[in-house]
């Protein structure tokens, strides 16, 4: 049979096959480690919280910081929390913490912030990889020549879920209250005004159900807090930061969380929430974040 009859039967035929079903997402789970380092000398801990996530099935975990504030700024202890970090059975990223690097002091008391920025940058962003075994790829923000500096802020995706980390170190975002000597804050304050924007807008285009930000110092986004100072009356560092996700967010059809490590308190048992803008605050040790694609609130916390 040819010509219009034929056409016309296998039109027929291929109405009377069965559909196939649509794939349904599925459910991950990541770990989150908090800043483990409350006293010197505390990477036991940090071990301790790295085997244990092992043991689980993961897609990744992301580790707040790699040194406690009164520890030395040394490179070789950079090289050995490496070590430990690159011997992880799940995919690990790390996320800065402040007393990584804005803590850092010379043997003669004077700051040493920005060389100790940059030197963590050589040891730990230069691959475009996680550490682990299981490694996995990751966009980092040092692609774009206007801001190739920031290697720290990473993107990556699982799923229907964007991750990206971006540097906000605690207390105070690294905002110094001497006058003239902010430049650091200020450079760092647009290039993470830009990674925010670009991070909203490939998950928008992508139609991507949610964003994971994971970020050091508490940026305070459920606070509703707008104005420059902070409670205590001082300059708030994140200000700007927590206007902006604020509004991207307002935008965005998806769910957004924040993730910060400046917790003091014990695990939390539910992540706080305010429309579609979350915020879960990291404990010493680990958590387990459970993403669930067809469940209306997307992100739990699971009881280890």
């Amino acid at each position: 049979m040819t010509g219009p009859h034929a056409r016309c039967l296998a039109l027929m035929l291929a109405l009377a096959l069965p559909v196939p079903a649509l794939a349904q997402p599925t459910p991950f789970s990541f770990g989150a480690i908090g800043h483990v380092f409350r006293a010197a000398a505390d990477g036991g801990v940090m071990r301790k919280a790295i085997i244990e996530s092992d043991a689980d099935n993961l897609a990744f975990v992301v580790v707040n910081g790699v040194k406690a504030a009164d520890e030395p700024c040394s490179d070789a202890l950079y090289d050995q929390r490496l070590a430990m970090l690159s011997q992880a059975k799940n995919g690990v990223v790390l996320s800065l913490a402040g007393s990584d690097w804005a803590d850092c002091k010379r043997s003669n008391g004077r700051p040493a912030a920005m060389e100790r920025l940059t030197r963590i940058r050589d040891v730990y962003f230069q691959e475009e990889m996680s550490f682990g075994a299981t490694r996995l790829p990751l966009s980092r923000q040092s692609t774009s020549n206007k801001f190739r500096s920031y290697a720290e802020n990473a993107r990556w995706e699982v799923g229907n879920i964007v991750f990206a980390t971006i540097n906000l170190p605690a207390p105070n975002n690294h905002y110094l209250t001497d006058a003239g000597r902010n430049g650091e804050f200020e450079d760092r304050l647009i290039a993470n005004r830009y990674w925010l924007q670009r991070t909203f807008t490939f998950a928008q285009r992508e139609k991507r159900d949610g964003i994971v930000l994971f970020c050091d110092g508490n940026p305070a986004v459920l606070s509703g807090r707008t104005g420059m100072r902070a409670p205590d009356g001082t300059r708030d560092g994140f200000v700007e930061v927590r206007r902006q996700i604020a509004a991207l967010a307002s935008a965005y059809n998806g769910k957004v969380l924040v993730v910060h490590g400046s917790a003091r308190l014990p695990a939390p048992k539910t992540i706080g929430w305010r429309g579609n803008l979350g915020e879960l605050a990291l404990p010493a040790g680990w958590l387990k974040v459970n993403v669930k694609p067809d469940d209306e609130t997307l992100f739990s916390l699971s009881e280890r």
